[in-house]
Formats: structure tokens, C-alpha cells, sequence
């Protein structure tokens, strides 16, 4: 798949809230498992997924954000970015794609930096860019996922990021319960996402660092936050000014 940050011709819809949701809206008819939700994620969303980048102010950073659809979690991404720092956004929907690739080319706080955000038109399995990263903000719909797809993604992002690295992601309150009513799933389908939320449920037990939940958000939903543990050196020792050296 192309990568290239290339500036796209404008679609009809404006690059608004309510086009975007319009957009958002009509990829979901045209594909819900793969998009997820009938509607962007919200502010208060937007603000939890990006935790990371507060919690590591002060310093360059190299982030990737997965599944970022019509930008609603980008532009959060974006203001918070540090100098210096650099973004990747990964979205495997063409459409979502070009609308990321105007809001990167146009975007005001992105003037003068070429190159510190791009876009890739491609899976995170498949991204092979030679980069780790402090910090992986996930926007994908994991419980329309099949296990296997899962433990690819998760496997994946944990390869992708630093030792100390954090990684972000939601799930909607109470989809198990909801989705039989929205999308009337068969056995098959609950059966799949049980064991797609027990992939999820065993790299929350080994690498989650907290979840919080986000009630102003359509739907609700609960964010975890992961970290990728620290290696660490044989025959070390830390020093008072958190030095690792060998003795």
C-alpha cells in the first residue's frame, strides 16, 4: 500500500465535525466491522486515548496512531505533539486515508515541519518503517476482530513499541450485550468475540498500567493503557540519578 504524504483533491464533504461524521457514518453502512462505530470518537475519548503524550511531556517523542478513521483523535495528537517529535498514522480505509493526508498537508500546527506527521495507507501488521515508539494510540475495533487478528495486532504493537513504551485503547461499554441488537450476531459471532476479549483480557493482565472509563463519549467506553516493560541489562545497577551502568 502507498505511504506517500502526497496532498489528495478535496472530497465534497468540508473538513468539519459534521462532515466528518457524515463520512464516518456512511463507511460504517458500507463496512461495520471493519470501521467499528457509527460515529467519530469524541473529545473526551480523544482526550483519554492520548494520555501517553502527557505523561511524557518535555521530551521528543515518535508516536503511531492505528485506525485513526476521519482524524478526530489526530488532531488531538496533533496539538499535543512536542517540537520535534514525530507522527505516524496508520488507516487501512482508502476514503479515511485521503481525508488524513488533507488534514496533515492543511493543519496549521504542522506549518514548517515537513515530514514530522505522515500518513500510511496500509495494516499495522504489515508496517515495517525500522521505527519504535514511545507511545501507540489504537483506534481499531478489536471486538469485531477474530482472535487471531487480535493477538496479530496486540503481538505487533508491543514489537513496535520502546522498552517503557505506552499504549492506549478502547472498548465500547457493554458491546457484548449491544451487539446481538444492532448487528443480530449468531452464536458464531458472540463465540468469536468472547475469545477475541480473552486475547485482549491476557496482555491486560500481564502489561495494563490503569483503565479508565469514558462516559461522555457515543457510546461509552473504557480505555486501557499498556506498557511494554523495560529490559533490562545484566549485571546492572541503577544509580541515584537513574543512570542503568554495569558493575
Amino acid at each position: 500500500m502507498d505511504d506517500s504524504n502526497t496532498p489528495s483533491p478535496k472530497r465534497g464533504l468540508a473538513q468539519s465535525g459534521a462532515g466528518n461524521n457524515w463520512m464516518f457514518l456512511l463507511e460504517a453502512a458500507r463496512d461495520i466491522r471493519t470501521t467499528g462505530a457509527l460515529a467519530p470518537s469524541g473529545r473526551a475519548l480523544a482526550h483519554a486515548l492520548t494520555e501517553p503524550l502527557r505523561s511524557q511531556a518535555g521530551r521528543r517523542l515518535n508516536v503511531l496512531e492505528v485506525g485513526a478513521g476521519t482524524g478526530s483523535v489526530t488532531r488531538s495528537l496533533i496539538h499535543q505533539l512536542p517540537a520535534g517529535s514525530r507522527l505516524d498514522i496508520v488507516e487501512a480505509n482508502s476514503r479515511f486515508t485521503d481525508r488524513l493526508r488533507d488534514l496533515v498537508r492543511t493543519h496549521p500546527r504542522l506549518a514548517g515541519e515537513p515530514g514530522q506527521a505522515r500518513v500510511h495507507h496500509a495494516y499495522v501488521e504489515e508496517l515495517d518503517i525500522g521505527r519504535r515508539y514511545d507511545a501507540i494510540i489504537s483506534g481499531l475495533p478489536f471486538a469485531n476482530f477474530d482472535p487471531h487478528q487480535v493477538e496479530a495486532i496486540m503481538g505487533r504493537y508491543l514489537e513496535l513499541l520502546r522498552p517503557g513504551g505506552l499504549l492506549t485503547y478502547f472498548a465500547y461499554c457493554g458491546a457484548r450485550q449491544t451487539r446481538p441488537l444492532l448487528a443480530l450476531a449468531s452464536r458464531t459471532q458472540a463465540r468469536r468475540q468472547q475469545a477475541s476479549e480473552e486475547v485482549l483480557a491476557d496482555y491486560q493482565r500481564h502489561y495494563a498500567t490503569g483503565r479508565s472509563a469514558v462516559w461522555a463519549n457515543l457510546p461509552p467506553a473504557h480505555v486501557w493503557q499498556l506498557q511494554r516493560p523495560v529490559e533490562r541489562v545484566p549485571g546492572a545497577i541503577r544509580t541515584s540519578a537513574g543512570v542503568t551502568a554495569a558493575h
